[in-house]
Parts: structure tokens; sequence; C-alpha cells
């Protein structure tokens, strides 16, 4: 079995990186014995995990089923290294967070960071298909996002609640009204955010819903770019009310009766619930409100 161990350990590396040099490298072993060992595998129970295309590889059916099962493997293999490399650096651990919002992060962060500050913590943004990705590699242990979709693979929990609110230039009408109502968005030019936004989507559902029109005039891929057009006049945005950020020449519009909101969830990869870290801040999350 511990044969095997190795030959898995090969293959695995090269389906992580996606590369026989880069897999060499990542075990730091020469690509010869890299080359051999998935072969070995390979020619033992008859099968083809990788198509060769000259240089170019591409994991078969037979390969991305074998990586599920390996990726849990050595996954946790790097955890216990990972746990036993912050023994000996007198550290009680290490916790990796990632998100796709980095203010309600940090929030996170910074409440980790007074509850265990012996912990080492480490924090990353991604979008929300590469941050489940890197839960499933165990690459983070916890991620916190505003999921369009849910994978039974993960258990998920309700965090926080925040309205959408709107953006507008400081000299806007809006910005001198008392109250401002869905059905005035009909009437407005909007700058929005890329379609697989999540903040987008429940915007979109929500006026449609509502029968309230959309007029989109220009589509940005970040919401710094947003908060710019907005500023420049082109036209008005909207934002999770946590991911506002005071900026010269615009205010926040908060919506009456808060026809917008978003929900961000914690999400951990089901195997892992039961970590001690992971399992205290799932169980210690407040119940969520807006």
């Amino acid at each position: 079995m511990y044969q095997y161990h190795k030959w898995l350990r090969s293959f695995h590396a090269v389906a992580k990186t996606g590369s026989f040099t880069l897999a060499a490298e990542y075990l730091s072993v020469g690509q010869p014995t890299v080359s051999e060992q998935v072969n070995a595998l390979e020619k033992k129970f008859s099968v083809e995990l990788f198509h060769r295309r000259g240089r170019f590889i591409e994991m078969s059916s037979a390969g991305h089923k074998l990586y599920s099962i390996t990726q849990g493997l050595f996954g946790q293999e790097d955890e216990a290294v990972r746990l036993l490399q912050s023994f000996k650096q007198r550290k009680t651990g290490m916790f990796r967070l990632g998100a796709v919002s980095p203010p309600i992060a940090m929030n996170l962060t910074y409440e980790l960071m007074q509850r265990h500050p012996d912990i080492e913590l480490e924090t990353s943004f991604s979008p929300e298909k590469e941050t489940l990705d890197r839960l499933f590699n165990f690459d983070i242990d916890v991620a916190i996002l505003a999921l369009s979709e849910f994978d039974q693979r993960f258990d998920t929990q309700l965090y926080r609640s925040f309205p959408i609110i709107a953006v507008v230039r400081d000299d806007h009408p809006w910005a001198s009204q008392k109250e401002v109502h869905v059905e005035q968005i009909s009437n407005e030019k909007w700058v929005l955010r890329e379609k697989s936004s999540r903040t987008r989507q429940l915007v979109e559902e929500s006026c449609k819903r509502l029968d309230v029109s959309l007029n989109c005039v220009m589509q940005l891929n970040s919401r710094e770019a947003i908060v710019h057009a907005i500023a420049k006049g082109i036209g008005i945005g909207f934002v999770s009310a946590v991911e506002y950020a005071e900026t010269p020449g615009t205010r926040p519009i908060t919506f009456v009766n808060h026809p917008f909101s978003i929900d961000y969830h914690l999400c951990c990869l089901g195997i892992r619930r039961n970590r001690p870290m992971i399992a205290e801040l799932f169980d210690s999350s407040p119940t969520p409100a807006i």
C-alpha cells in the first residue's frame, strides 16, 4: 500500500498543478520520478489517467474521479503537516479564510484575532467558484460567500444579511430626498456589475418581481470601477451596504422598506465541519439580521 501512496501522491500533484514539471517542483523530486510513478499507476490498474498531447496533458474521466478522492486524502495530509508546523512555530494553529467581499471578511478576521490571538490568520479574496474550489482543495478552511447555488459537498450556514443600497453622485436629486422608493429606479440610468455578480442577480430578480424596469447603460467588473463611473455622472449603481466605503462625490441611498438584500453564508467542506476552529466558528455565529 505504501507504494500506491507514492504513486497516488504523484498523480495528485500532476492533477493539482496541471503539469508533470510543476508536480515535480511541488513534490521536490525529479520529473522522471513523477512520470514513472504515474505511468506505474496507470499500468498496474490498466487505466489512462491523463491524455497526453505533446507537452500538454488533460485529465481523463477516470482521472477526474480519482482526483476527487485524492483531494480529500492529501488535503488532510497537508492539513496535518500545517498543524505540526504550527507546533514548531509555537503557535496553536493556522486558520485560512476566503471570501469575495473584503469588508465582511475583514470584520470576521478582526473578531477571530480578538478571540484567538495565538492563531495565525490568513485571509484571501477570489470569485465564488474559485473560492469553492479552494475549499475543496483544502487551500482555505472557511469561506464567506453570497452563494448563488448550494453544493452538497459543503456545509453552509447563514452568517449575515445586509440591505443592497444605491450609490449616487452627490448632486443627484436622490441625494437631497428624505425617502427614495423602489419605483423610482425605472427613471434612472444604472451602472451594473457583470451578470455573474450576486448583487446584480438579486437586484434584477427583485425588480422583475416588483415589475420595476432597470435601464443598464454600462456594465463593469469591479466595485471600484462602478464608483468611479458614478462620480463621473455616467449613472448610479448598487452595492451591498457592508461594502460601501465613503467616496468623495458620492452618497449612499437606502430604499424605503429595504426591497433588496443579500445573504452571506459561512461555508466549509462537509468532512471538516467538526474541526475545532471551524466548529467553534459555525456554532458561535449569532443569529443574522438585516
